[in-house]
């Protein structure tokens, strides 16, 4: 059974940073394309970014495009997510999900909704 374990997340202010960690067990990273969500109240989740499994490519979603970066580290079996600039708008519950099989944009070609952890909360306010 894969489980992801999301971290990283906190508070910080208007134009700072987080970097955010995913780490997968039951399973070795290197097989999956992997991807970051997110979920702000009252919203539905969202795609934020996406990594091939050999993390030679990557997508980003418009709205975060240029102010994050995409990793992983399949050793550690782990998936990063540096979050520069950040704004009130990137306030969300993050979570991380991803699919042996590489879909559209490098993503998983399926969510698994039983691969959904308990996600790690980021929120920007000065």
């Amino acid at each position: 059974q894969l489980q992801f374990v999301e971290s990283g997340g906190g508070l910080v202010q208007p134009g700072g940073s987080l970097t955010l960690s995913c780490e997968l067990s039951g399973d070795a990273l290197h097989y999956y394309s992997s991807g970051w969500f997110r979920q702000a109240p009252g919203k539905d989740r969202e795609g934020v970014s996406c990594i091939s499994s050999s993390g030679g490519s990557t997508y980003y979603a418009d709205s975060v495009k240029g102010r994050f970066t995409i990793s992983r580290d399949n050793a550690k079996n782990t998936v990063f997510l540096q979050m520069n600039n950040l704004r009130s708008e990137d306030a969300a519950v993050y979570y991380c999900n991803a699919d042996r099989k590489e879909g559209v944009y490098y993503c998983p070609g399926d969510v698994h909704d039983e691969y959904w952890g308990q996600g790690t909360q980021v929120k920007v306010a000065s």
